[in-house]
C-alpha cells in the first residue's frame, strides 16, 4: 500500500489552535488504520520536547519513539488548514502532514516534501492545494529521479565519469 492515499488527504479543514489541529493530525492516522489511540496521544508529548513545524507553513507531526509500539503500517497524511495555525514562535502552518513509521518507509515522500518545500512555488501549490489529486502528485516520489539516479549509478560502476556523480571510495 501507498505510504500517502486519497483517504488520508483532508482539504479545507479548521483547527481552533495549535492542540486542535495536532489532535485532527493523530485522528486522521487512526482513522487510516496507520495506528492506535495511544500513538495520536504522543504526538502531543513529541510537540512539547520539539517543534515539528518544518517551514514554509508545513508541520510533520508524529509520536515519539516509544510510542512506535502503536502504529500499525507506515503511512502519512495531509491535512490542510487554509486559515492557518498559530505553531508559536512566529510560525504559521497551512499544512500538516502527520507521520506514523516504525522504519524507514516514508523516507522517499519526504524526500519528495523536501524537494517541494525548496521551491517557493511549489511549497505555496502544496499550501493552497484544491483538489486531493494535487496533493497526491505534489507528494509522490519522483520516479524520473529514481530512474536518473539509477542511470548515474550505473554509468559509474562502468567506469564512466558523470558529472555531479563521484566515485565511491569504499574498497
Amino acid at each position: 500500500m501507498a505510504v500517502l492515499t486519497q483517504e488520508g488527504v483532508r482539504l479545507g479543514l479548521v483547527a481552533e489552535d495549535k492542540a486542535d489541529a495536532l489532535r485532527q493530525s493523530g485522528e486522521v492516522l487512526v482513522e487510516i488504520g496507520a495506528a492506535e489511540p495511544p500513538y495520536a496521544d504522543a504526538i502531543f508529548e513529541r510537540e512539547e520536547s520539539v517543534s515539528t513545524y518544518l517551514g514554509e507553513g508545513v508541520a510533520i507531526p508524529h509520536g515519539t519513539n516509544e510510542s512506535r509500539e502503536f502504529i500499525n503500517e507506515a503511512r502519512i497524511a495531509y491535512l490542510q488548514f487554509p486559515e492557518g495555525v498559530d505553531w508559536g514562535g512566529g510560525n504559521i502552518v497551512y499544512a500538516c502532514i502527520p507521520i506514523a513509521s516504525a522504519s524507514e518507509e516514508h523516507v522517499e515522500v519526504l524526500a519528495s516534501l523536501a524537494q517541494v518545500l525548496m521551491v517557493p512555488e511549489s511549497a505555496e501549490k502544496l499550501r493552497n492545494a484544491s483538489a486531493v489529486e494535487d496533493v497526491l502528485s505534489l507528494l509522490a516520489p519522483q520516479e524520473e529521479e529514481v530512474a536518473s539516479v539509477e542511470e548515474d549509478t550505473s554509468a559509474t560502476d562502468q567506469g564512466e565519469q558523470n558529472e555531479g556523480v563521484s566515485e565511491d571510495p569504499t574498497p
